[in-house]
This record gives structure tokens, sequence and C-alpha cells, in this order.
């Protein structure tokens, strides 16, 4: 343990964050006494570290952890380089940490150690006292069996249909070459996971139709901009392209518009996905547990290549979420609706 880990143990957190942490701990990580584990955080967020460094000295497992403005200066161009050597002798890895505009390309430095080595890794960015409370304390073996019988169904699924009272009418035909996955909150070294979990994702073949936005963006756009149900945002794709978007928040429109065109992917469908935190009753204005709320979201930009197959590559990454989906699978052996109104219609 070194001496940032020390200095976590000694700090007060709130009892309400005990639950959460506990469940990222035993439940989520499945953490083995005999494994060692690199917990990353900042300043904003150190009584959610102190809860879960709690929670890892009372496993009993090695552990280091680091406070990332004690190595570098915000926004991060890099990963610091003492949180990457530690990784190198860990098997899982602990990310709880409030992000900054631009700061992408760091974390995905970290990403590249857990896949190479296959660690089991928990993603909690702008993780908040909030959360802790509401979406780390979900069920998530209930979450896990919705998630696993979502997975199956969508495996088959040819074309995904999708409708909300707000305006989405979109189809995304899939590609039988690219993988789906299942991020549920049961991480295991096959594919890192947010935390709290609960959805099913694939790159899409091609998407086409609208999408609107009533729930919130991802990245850093999702703290500036919160809860979009006054003001969504409404996004036209073509052939797996944003070809269009509207909102009558203009200053959301540019920034949106911006971010989708940093590079000649950013504007590319790269992730489809089906939210199956059930949960999570309400979308909050935070993208870590709002892409889990049941429903449909999709991200323009990087299509996470090394586990879905896609051969493309992409520098940026932003998540979209609405509300209030209808959701139709076909099949070969013909068309079942999964869910009716922001509902699921499969029990779990």
């Amino acid at each position: 343990m070194n001496e940032t880990a020390a200095h976590l143990l000694s700090m007060d957190f709130p009892a309400e964050f005990t639950q959460g942490a506990h469940s990222a701990v035993f439940t989520c990580l499945r953490i083995d006494p005999r494994e060692k584990v690199t917990l990353i955080t900042d300043r904003a967020t150190e009584p959610i570290a102190a809860s879960l460094a709690a929670q890892l000295a009372t496993r009993g497992c090695a552990w280091n952890a680091f406070v990332l403005e004690d190595l570098a200066p915000r926004p991060l161009t890099d990963m610091p380089a003492a949180v990457l050597a530690d990784m190198e002798s860990s098997q899982v890895s602990i990310f709880a940490v409030q992000v900054q505009p631009n700061e992408l390309g760091s974390r995905m430095q970290m990403t590249d150690v857990v896949n190479r080595r296959r660690m089991r890794h928990a993603h909690m960015v702008n993780i908040t006292p909030q959360i802790m409370c509401q979406g780390m304390r979900a069920d998530y073996d209930l979450v896990d069996r919705l998630s696993q019988k979502v997975l199956e169904r969508v495996r088959k699924a040819t074309r995904i249909r999708a409708t909300t009272a707000a305006g989405t009418s979109i189809a995304a035909d899939m590609n039988p070459a690219y993988k789906w996955f299942k991020t549920s909150g049961i991480i295991s070294p096959e594919k890192w996971g947010n935390l709290p979990g609960g959805e099913c994702f694939t790159a899409p073949g091609e998407v086409n139709g609208t999408f609107v936005v009533d729930g919130v963006v991802g990245d850093w756009l999702c703290a500036r901009y919160s809860l979009l149900e006054r003001t969504p945002l409404t996004v036209e794709i073509a052939a797996n392209r944003i070809t269009r978007c509207a909102s009558a928040n203009k200053q959301l429109e540019a920034d949106f518009w911006a971010y989708t065109h940093g590079d000649e992917n950013s504007d590319r469908v790269g992730e489809f996905a089906i939210g199956t935190n059930v949960g999570v009753e309400r979308v909050i204005g935070n993208i870590l547990q709002d892409e889990k709320f049941p429903g449909i979201h999709i991200a323009f930009g990087n299509p996470y290549g090394e586990h879905t197959g896609a051969p493309w590559r992409s520098s940026t990454h932003i998540d979209v979420v609405g509300l209030g989906f209808n959701i139709w699978l076909e099949t070969d052996a013909g068309e079942e609706q999964i869910m009716r109104e922001g509902r699921f219609l499969i029990e779990a």
C-alpha cells in the first residue's frame, strides 16, 4: 500500500456510500484477496474513493492509490506514467474521477493497458454521491440476469427498430461480424465496464433515421448541459453518419457538432446499446448512470473495435440518451418487441 492509499483510508466519508462501494468491490469486481488493485481518483472524488478504499482494506488485497492532481496538471494530456506502471502489476483497476474536456486520450491510454492485460476494470467516470446512493445500489445479480436475456436476443437480431413519443425513429442494421457484449455491472476480463453497470452494446452495421436526445449527451457536455427534456437535441443520421443536428439551445447544438467533427470518424455511429439497469428509475444528468437507464443510447466516434471487431477508430466518443423507447428486434424467425414505452417486456 502506498502513501496515497494510506491517506484515503484516513479520510471520513458519508456512511451512505458504503453499500455502493461494497457492491463495487465484492459483487461487481469480485476481487480476490490474492489480487492487486490500482485505484485512480482525483481531488473532487476523494470521498467516494475513500469509501472504495475502505472496502479494499476489508477485502484484504494488495492495492495502491493515485490522485491525478498529485501527478500531473489537469486537463490531462497523458495518463501519468506512475499510474500506468502500477497497472502493469495489477489484476484489477478502478477509475473514479471527474473528467475534464479533452482528456479522452489519456483514458484511452489507460484502457489500452486494461485491454492488453485483460484486467477487470471499473470505469467510474464522473461518479457522484447521488450515483453512489442510486445506481450503485442496484441488484446487480438481477441486472445481470436481465442483461443476459437481452444479450441472447440481440445477438440473433439482423435489425433493430426503435421509436419514442419525442420523435425518435431509427433502424439499425446489425453486422454479424461485430460482437455484442453485456456490461451488466458484473465485470470480467472479457470487457472492462462502467459502474454503475447495465447495458448490452455493439458497433452497428448501419444506423439510419432520427434520434431525439431528450435525456443527456455524454463526455464533458453532460456536466455543461445536464437534462435535455426541455431543450432536446435532434440528430439526423444517414448511412451511419450525422447529417444534421438541431436544438433550441444553439450553444449545445454548436458544441455537439464541433465534438462530433473532431476527426474523420467522430460523426460515425460507433456504439449501439440497450440500457438494462432496472434499478435506475430516471435520468439525473450524469452520463455514467444515465446510459444504463432502460432504453437505447448510441454513441458517435470510437467503436471499441478491440472488443466489437469494428475495423475503424476515432479519437472521440460521445453518447446520447433518449427516453421512453419502444424497441423491436427483427430476426430470421420474425419480429419481437422487447420494450414498450421504456418498460422491458422481458422478465429477469
